[in-house]
């Protein structure tokens, strides 16, 4: 079964295939994604890595986390899954009152 790493600290020059490459070395990626803003399509300094086990996970976190990449210290660790914030366009507690 897969594991998704968060990757954090990135330079913001990160490609997908630079994150890949560095992965690849502990283990089969499966996927690699650089998060970048929505309207700028800049980079955001962090993305996200699938390996295709948890052994290879637990390696990657174990070999990368610490480690310095374009001058930047990366954070790695396994990823927590997204939190909805209840609905709504600003993340309002959907109670039904509307004031």
């Amino acid at each position: 079964m897969s594991t998704k790493l968060y990757v954090g600290g990135l330079p913001y020059s990160t490609t997908e295939a630079e994150l890949n490459e560095i992965f690849a070395k502990e283990g089969t990626v499966e996927s690699a994604r650089v998060i970048t803003d929505k309207f700028t399509g800049q980079s955001r300094g962090f993305g996200f890595v699938e390996m295709s086990s948890g052994e290879e996970a637990k390696r990657a976190i174990t070999s990368l986390n610490g480690t310095q990449l374009g001058g930047r210290s990366l954070t790695v660790n396994e990823a927590k899954p997204q939190e909805r914030n209840g609905g709504g366009r600003f993340g309002g507690d959907n109670s039904g009152s509307r004031f």
